[in-house]
């Protein structure tokens, strides 16, 4: 099949033009060569069968139409970080984004933020968005590549040509924290692998609203089978603190906590209710389905690419942009 493939060269020879000139209107670089030329070229390309090298064009042209995406491949994920709710739906969306605006989306998975200006200037891209590394050097990092790139909730100083496009986390929390307190609740638990940036800001809203109520804080371990042996460890300071309510800052931690306990024979919500952050495809189909904050994944999608786009045109662009969140009110909740 390969030596069947049609060439530049084939395609010149059959015109009578060089393959420099057939090699141009194929890049797109048509500017010294006639209309009538450029028609003919690519008649003949369309007749021929010619089937091109994207890579090498693409490569080639002043703007690639590639837009890379970078996702954090922290321990937490076990290896499966792309089986993630919010990096699945996030990754949904900024597909559908760049397939409506014809460019062409490549995804990266790490852990070493030094592999990112590599992978860039590797691929000419047209621009960059970076998920998971909320408090990198993005000064630095700024420095070593020529793209401008968006940043999904970092926590950083404000640097030229970077985008930090984050969601209300302080409001996500304190929308949950509020609602418990409505539906009666004194004592809740908040759940979190850590207390930094993004989990901190949900886990302070929610504390603030559910004021006077009490908040109990468990940090849980980074994989699976340690969290397992946390929940069972722990499970009966939850019974005698008579937790009620339990905040999760994702929703794969609630819907984990959720069949711990049931498993432990609570009924939810009426021995204990949930509520996590997210609100992922699996939220949905949990039973009981989930409470949760929603993030509107398609519209940071639309304002990520509308960003570099405008940063690529040499526009002002907001250097840090707040999304709004909102409550999901579903079946692991109730008045008590």
């Amino acid at each position: 099949m390969a030596q069947n493939r049609v060439r530049i060269v084939d395609v010149a020879d059959a015109l009578g033009l060089s393959t420099a000139t057939v090699s141009k209107v194929i890049h797109g670089k048509t500017e010294k060569i006639s209309d009538e030329t450029v028609k003919r070229v690519q008649q003949e390309l369309e007749s021929s069968g010619y089937i091109p090298n994207m890579a090498g064009i693409l490569l080639a042209r002043n703007n690639s139409r590639i837009i890379g995406v970078v996702v954090n491949d922290n321990i937490k994920y076990e290896g499966r970080v792309l089986e993630d709710g919010f990096v699945m739906s996030s990754l949904n969306a900024l597909s559908h984004e760049v397939n409506r605006k014809g460019y062409f989306l490549m995804i990266k998975t790490t852990s070493d933020i030094s592999e990112i200006p590599v992978f860039a200037s590797m691929w000419n891209m047209d621009g960059l968005i970076l998920m998971g590394f909320c408090e990198a050097d993005y000064e630095k990092l700024r420095n070593q590549m020529r793209i401008s790139f968006v940043v999904y909730d970092g926590y950083f100083e404000k640097c030229s040509k970077v985008v930090n496009l984050v969601i209300n986390h302080y409001d996500g929390g304190y929308q949950a924290g509020k609602y418990f307190r409505e539906l009666g609740h004194k004592k809740a638990l908040c759940i979190a692998d850590n207390f930094i940036c993004m989990d901190k800001e949900r886990i302070e809203g929610f504390c603030k609203a559910f004021e006077p109520g009490e908040t109990l804080i468990w940090q849980i371990p980074k994989t699976e089978k340690e969290r397992i042996c946390f929940y069972q460890d722990n499970f009966s300071e939850l019974l005698k603190n008579n937790i009620t309510a339990v905040f999760a800052v994702s929703d794969f931690y609630a819907l984990e906590v959720m069949r711990f306990l049931q498993g432990k024979g609570l009924h939810i919500p009426a021995d204990i209710q949930i509520i996590g952050f997210d609100d992922n495809m699996s939220s949905k189909g949990s039973s009981p389905a989930l409470t949760t904050i929603h993030q509107d994944a398609a519209f940071r999608a639309k304002t990520a690419i509308e960003c570099l786009e405008a940063m690529r045109d040499g526009l002002d662009c907001e250097s840090e942009i707040v999304l709004p969140v909102k409550l999901v009110k579903r079946e692991s909740t109730g008045l008590l």
